[in-house]
Formats: structure tokens, sequence, C-alpha cells
């Protein structure tokens, strides 16, 4: 009984952190007087001084227990999973809209597990064919529902949304094995210590997003865009970490990537909602295709071979 009810647990806060986690494809949208890079600075010069006010008071403890290998992953890591990330998916929910970008992004566990088959002991890759199968068949989907669409936006956006996927994997990938090899450091104070990283990152850019800014926007635009950026950072980077950290320390590691997927969902529930409309033909076959690879991924796992996990996203 205790058992269950731990899974309960782990799926319903894996569920809340999907929830939050969907709103950052929303951002865009809600301030798309502002470009992706103003975005990204906005969102991680928020998260950044959270992070740091939250760290600051093992800050000592916590930079002695670490050295200049781990600084410049973290530097990469923030890179990757937050910095150039966010500019690549605001570029595409701005470009392609939210339901695509949110289709692609939906292929990370996949994309995780795809790699994590070349570890020692993990499950091997012909297991993973069916999984494969239905995720080139959404894929496709998805491109020719880009494709369809009269205008190089939407090429574009899709290409955004890819280079995201990439990105995010990377990053995926890269931050389990850190955590792997981090025994003094635990992984909610990795990822503070990321977040700070990120916003130094975000400050470094503000002169190249001051630079690049068109005509500069009316005050209502400006105190959305900041109630978006502390809102995406709090809610997103903060609250959803904390609830993605305690469904991993709730649910077995060959389930814990795949709850990646209540993120896809609530992201096109909140564009459809947004964009007041029903999903179409395409889109409803490519969320489809989407889960039903995430599920014959998980099959796959739970046979008996160890797996990989999917770390939490700043």
């Amino acid at each position: 009984m205790a058992d269950r009810r731990q899974a309960v647990t782990g799926i319903l806060c894996g569920m809340g952190a999907g929830a939050l986690w969907g709103m950052v494809f929303l951002a865009p949208e809600l301030a798309h007087d502002f470009s992706p890079l103003q975005l990204t600075v906005g969102r991680y010069l928020c998260f950044g001084l959270v992070a740091l006010g939250l760290a600051a008071p093992r800050w000592r403890r916590l930079t002695a227990a670490i050295g200049r290998r781990e600084w410049g992953a973290l530097a990469w890591l923030a890179l990757a999973g937050n910095t150039l990330y966010y500019v690549l998916l605001a570029s595409a929910v701005q470009l392609g809209g939210i339901a695509m970008t949110s289709l692609v992004i939906g292929f990370l566990p996949v994309a995780v597990t795809i790699i994590g088959s070349r570890d020692r002991g993990a499950v091997p890759l012909r297991r993973l064919v069916p999984s494969l199968l239905l995720c080139v068949a959404g894929a496709l989907c998805i491109g020719w529902q880009a494709l369809a669409v009269p205008g190089a936006s939407q090429v574009l956006g899709l290409l955004c949304a890819i280079g995201a996927l990439a990105s995010w994997t990377s990053y995926a990938v890269g931050n389990s094995r850190w955590l792997a090899r981090l025994d003094q450091v635990s992984a909610h104070d990795w990822n503070l210590l990321t977040g700070v990283m990120t916003g130094a990152q975000a400050l470094l850019l503000v002169p190249l997003a001051l630079i690049l800014a068109g005509d500069s926007p009316g005050g209502a635009a400006w105190a959305r865009f900041g109630a978006v950026s502390v809102g995406v950072a709090v809610l997103a980077s903060v609250v959803g970490n904390a609830l993605w950290n305690r469904m991993s320390r709730s649910l077995p590691l060959t389930l814990v990537g795949q709850m990646i997927l209540f993120e896809t969902l609530f992201a096109l529930l909140y564009g459809f909602l947004w964009e007041q409309r029903w999903p179409g033909m395409l889109e409803a076959l490519a969320f489809a295709l989407v889960v039903l690879s995430v599920l014959s991924c998980i099959a796959a796992h739970r046979r008996p071979a160890p797996a990989l996990a999917t770390p939490a996203v700043a």
C-alpha cells in the first residue's frame, strides 16, 4: 500500500511539474512584443536571482565542493539546457506556433533513451525499434504540418524546435552523467548552481539584447514582460523543478524520463486554449504517435534491463 501511495504521489508530482513547465511554451505568446533573446534574458535573470537567494546560506559549502571542471560543466549545462534552449524554443513558438513546438519537444524522452541505449547495461537499441518507428511517424506528421502551411516562418520555426530538442537532449544526458559523478552535491543544490550560472550568462547577454532591441514597447508591455519573466522563473524553474525532484524520488528510474510527456500535453492544452481552436488532424495524429512512442519506450524498459533516467529541466 505504501509503494502504491508513493507511486501515485510521484505521478501527481510529475503532472504538476508538466503543468508548470507547459507554461514556458505560452510565455512567448503572452510577451509577443519582445524578442526570444529578451525573453531569455528576462526569465533567466529572475531565475538566477532566485537561485542565488536560495543557495546563499550554503554558498561557501557548495562552492568548496566543486572545482574548475565542475564550473565548466555548469557553464555548458546552463547554456545547453537554459540559455540556448530557450532562445530556440521561444523562436520556434513565435515562428511556428505552440502546438508544433511542443510536439517536437515531446520526443525528448525517446531521444534521451536512444542515446542512453549505448551506456553499459542499458536497454538494447533493438528493443526500441517500435518506439523509434512511432517517433519517426510523428515527426513526419509534424514536418508535413509545417511544410503544408505557406510561408518560410513555419519551416524556420520547425528548425528552431528541432534545435531546441537537440540542445536540451544534450543537457539532459550531460547533466545526468555529472550528477552520477558528484556525491558531494545534491541534485537540488546542483540545480541551484546551474541557475546561478544561467543568471550570469543572462547578465552577459543584456547588452546584446539592448543593441538588438527594436522599437521600445509601451509601459503595459513592459509590465507584462516583467510578470511573465518572474512567473516563468518561479513557477517553472523553481517550483516545477522541486516537483520533478520529488517525483524522481518516488518513481522507478525507468519511468522518470517518460513523465516529460505531461509537459507536452499541458503545452498543447494551453496552446489550443490560447488560440481558441481544436487540434487539426495532423496535430492530433502526431500527439497520438508521440504518446504511443513514449508508452512503447516504457514497455521496453519494463523488461529486465537498467534504464537511463532524465534529470530535471532547469
